[in-house]
């Protein structure tokens, strides 16, 4: 298989613009596991609350400051507490593809977007999916065309299948007494 490891995000925040939490994975890719909160956080004002064990990126454009030697700069960026993760480039609008690479590591990155609505720069609605293809960061252009193409379909289902949830979801029906 080229592709190792699946991590869903979905647009859960009620407060940050741009946060996208981490709602199911196959909890294998360490780059990832060892970026979940360690503590957690109250809600504020301006700032969602998180809990311990959650997974969560910003996806942004890219900040001016981001330059590097590159051929072509990416469109959008994923960020974990202001540090940059990876470049997303988006070489077809019409297409709900993109790729991209994480940094530090020679892992190539997929992501296929679901119903992602952005106006204004907030995000609205939609989950992004990260597919992770290590030891494959020279080759994402291709992995990217065939993706678009479809062969990649049936090793994203067999991801699909070993996904863990990783967000719980709130009680229902439960009273509080105060």
């Amino acid at each position: 298989m080229i592709l190792t490891d699946l991590y869903r995000f979905e647009r859960l925040a009620t407060k940050a613009k741009t946060r996208m939490d981490c709602t199911a994975s196959t909890m294998t890719y360490e780059e990832f596991e060892e970026k979940r909160a360690t503590k957690a956080t109250k809600a504020t004002e301006y700032r969602d609350a998180t809990n311990i064990g959650d997974l969560v990126f910003y996806y942004n454009d890219v900040p001016p400051q981001f330059g590097g030697n590159v051929h072509r700069k990416a469109d959008k960026s994923i960020t974990i507490k202001s540090k940059n993760l990876s470049s997303v480039y988006v070489s077809d609008v019409n297409t709900n593809f993109a790729y991209g690479d994480f940094k530090g590591t020679s892992d190539a990155l997929l992501f296929v977007f679901h119903n992602l609505k952005i106006i204004n720069g907030v995000i609205q609605a939609g989950a992004i999916e990260v597919f992770i293809a290590r030891g494959k960061s020279k080759d994402r252009v291709p992995l990217y065309n065939a993706l678009c193409n479809g062969e990649l379909d049936e090793e994203m289902n067999a991801l699909r299948k070993q996904v863990t949830k990783t967000v719980t979801e709130p009680e229902k029906n439960v009273i509080t007494l105060y």
